[in-house]
């Protein structure tokens, strides 16, 4: 029988491990405090004290109990760097990030919106001169070492190096307002490569620090950015292959060379035309695989086109899907994506984003109830999927 982590390295390499790996627990990935209060309540569960612990501050989410995690089989457990160099607003309820970004909280902290640009106004000549953070503040990874080394030694936990929260594209939309920006990557190149640059050179310090402390114990280190919408890129293909892909193909090498790591790489949106891409940046896995935008619905054809050079993470949506599912559709979705993505390995099974307020939480548990016991063969769940990994027909469900 496979550890976890035995079953994270035959399934990375494209090989079926002896169970299909579940997650649930990093930044961009967990429960809004508001629906984990309703898990709670829905499980009866006196020890999920963690609805105030919040993980992630602009979208409210929480860090799970141990006890959640446990309940739900978990495969992974993620560390956390620490919020540091951040400053509360005395204008308005919110926060300023480490980049000075601001952000305002909306009503009740409900989650947080970006509320101002404080580069806009900048030349090119007045980059240097911008407050960037200090990428060797011993407090970003305080605590984390130890924290490594113990789940480590003392479980077989799939161990993750969490994002910093941070990337070239989503930095520089934020430092210097979304339109300017995409002006600058046409009209003012220069001054778009010196931001981006600089949250590079930032960025690898960063790695650096990180991986110093938690690279010897942890199996996957997960980076963020985001270049889709719904429905098409954000950019060009060409525009991020001139100006973004190098500095992310650059950031990714490092991060490699400082530990025996498969990377994660984040994006939302329709980035399908990007993904032959993403394999030359370095990018072992793909996250989340959302299944809503244009071209990824299709994850029977994905597997097909690049299952044999990318896994995958995520695809269980949390836009239609399972706010809305009723449980034998939930169930049909969840035996489509453990089939189209986890024959042959390279299937982390979680949902595709944070689980919002408005997820029943009856279908928070049975998503990961269901895929435990659908994930054990998912070659298996041939017979009732059809061709192409349409839903299968059970229960009612039509194709």
């Amino acid at each position: 029988m496979m550890t976890r982590r035995e079953c994270f390295h035959a399934a990375m390499n494209h090989r079926l491990p002896d169970r299909l790996l579940l997650d649930l627990g990093k930044h961009i990935g967990s429960i809004h405090r508001r629906a984990y209060i309703q898990l709670r309540d829905h499980l009866g569960d006196d020890s999920m004290v963690n609805e105030d612990r919040v993980l992630d501050r602009m979208a409210q989410t929480v860090w799970p109990d141990e006890a959640l995690l446990q309940r739900l089989d978990i495969d992974f457990r993620w560390l956390v760097p620490n919020w540091v160099q951040v400053q509360e607003r005395t204008d308005v309820p919110g926060y300023i990030d480490m980049w000075g970004v601001p952000y305002r909280a909306l009503e009740d902290w409900d989650h947080c919106v970006v509320d101002g640009s404080p580069m806009r106004e900048m030349s090119v000549d007045q980059i240097d001169d911008y407050p960037w953070p200090d990428p060797h503040d011993p407090q970003q990874f305080a605590g984390l070492r130890e924290q490594a080394r113990q789940l480590h030694e003392n479980t077989d936990y799939v161990i993750g190096a969490d994002a910093i929260k941070a990337g070239m594209l989503m930095n520089a939309l934020q430092l210097r307002g979304y339109d300017q920006f995409f002006m600058d990557l046409v009209l003012d190149v220069e001054l778009a490569e010196k931001v981006m640059d600089r949250i590079l050179w930032t960025l690898k310090h960063m790695w650096t620090h990180y991986m110093d402390a938690v690279g010897p114990y942890v199996q996957l280190a997960y980076v963020t950015d985001d270049f889709g919408t719904q429905k098409s890129m954000m950019v060009s293909p060409k525009m991020f292959r001139d100006l973004i892909k190098p500095r992310w193909k650059e950031l990714i090498e490092h991060i490699k060379s400082l530990g025996d790591v498969k990377v994660m790489f984040h994006s939302d949106g329709a980035i399908l035309p990007l993904l032959d891409d993403f394999v030359d940046m370095g990018v072992d896995i793909l996250n989340p695989v959302q299944t809503s935008v244009a071209g990824l619905e299709d994850t029977f054809a994905l597997k097909e086109k690049f299952g044999d050079r990318l896994s995958f993470h995520g695809a269980i949506d949390v836009q239609q899907m399972m706010p809305n599912a009723t449980p034998a559709e939930l169930e049909a979705e969840i035996a489509r994506r453990v089939y189209d993505l986890g024959r042959n390995g390279g299937y982390i099974l979680a949902p595709c984003h944070n689980i919002g307020h408005d997820v029943p939480p009856e279908n928070v548990v049975m998503l990961f109830e269901k895929a435990r016991e659908l994930g054990a063969d998912p070659g298996a769940l041939k017979s009732r999927v059809g061709q192409g990994g349409s839903y299968f027909e059970f229960h009612g469900v039509e194709t």
